[in-house]
């Protein structure tokens, strides 16, 4: 366990030095869709953004514009164009190629690429998060902090023949969980969603929901969820995993405990220590989970 926990803490200084280096020798291939813009955003999406910033949104009218499954409070809504998300998985493909150092996404894909260190947050994440993201959390989440999400981890995971097939079943480390579907062409592959926070075995009753391109799903962090096989082709998703340091500085959705932290650089795992003045002054990581 103290090995994992040292790993762990090395895991941010090793993400800025492969960041830093990125920043100084990438070349990008299309630097345009590093900057967050409206016609990168379905017209759909943005009519229900426009909807839950109006005065009179409420949960019941929003969920006239998007779909829900079952009992879950998962929902799948039009996210980005077409266009857009080809010139994304372009981009990322040139930087998959590229000699430059990269980091796993997470624990479990091996495949995929880490946002922040390709130079998106401040100018791409951040603000889909805060302008657009955040009024419709609102509504779906308020009881998750979904009106006061102030971080998150964003990564690209890549799912392919003869590399990673599938996601075996597991939790976020989120409040609130984002998942896009950028393509490219795949057959199979549906999620699986099953009970909140629970020990994902034996297997409880799963609900499957099919990712359809350039559409996303709204889902809480602690819902138990995978991905069964693709059969064939390729598939590229965006995944935003978004936290309320007001609901994660209460008790670690990983550890569940009171969080021991210890200091991180840029968002840390979404926890926030307070000084005396009342203003956070760092995000930090749980050193126990």
């Amino acid at each position: 366990i103290e090995a994992e926990v040292q790993r762990r803490k090395q895991l941010i200084h090793q993400s800025a030095e492969r960041k830093a280096i990125i920043s100084k020798c990438y070349k990008r291939k299309h630097p345009e869709v590093y900057i967050l813009q409206d016609s990168f955003l379905a017209p759909d999406f943005l009519e229900i953004v426009r909807y839950c910033t109006s005065p009179d949104a409420h949960l019941h009218g929003l969920l006239g514009y998007i779909e829900s499954f079952s009992d879950k409070r998962i929902y799948r809504l039009p996210v980005f164009t077409e266009e857009f998300c080809q010139a994304l998985v372009d981009e990322l493909e040139n930087f998959e190629q590229s000699d430059m150092p990269k980091g796993r996404p997470n624990t479990m894909n091996n495949y995929g690429v880490l946002l922040n260190e390709l130079g998106m947050d401040e100018t791409f994440l951040t603000p889909l998060r805060e302008k657009y993201l955040r009024p419709i959390t609102a509504l779906l989440y308020p009881d998750l902090g979904g009106a006061c999400l102030d971080s998150h981890k964003a990564f690209v995971v890549k799912y392919a023949l003869h590399e990673d097939l599938d996601l075996s079943s597991h939790y976020d480390n989120a409040e609130v969980t984002l998942n896009v579907s950028l393509g490219k062409n795949f057959t199979e592959g549906n999620l699986y969603f099953g009970d909140f926070r629970q020990d994902p075995a034996p297997v409880p009753k799963y609900i499957e929901i099919e990712h359809v391109g350039a559409r996303g799903l709204l889902h809480r962090g602690g819902q138990i969820h995978g991905a069964l096989p693709i059969a064939s082709g390729e598939r590229w998703n965006l995944i935003i995993w978004m936290r309320s340091s007001a609901i994660r500085n209460q008790l670690c959705p990983m550890c569940n405990k009171k969080p021991e932290l210890v200091e991180a650089e840029g968002f840390g795992d979404g926890f926030t220590e307070t000084p005396e003045d009342d203003e956070p002054e760092t995000v930090n990581l749980c050193s126990l989970w």
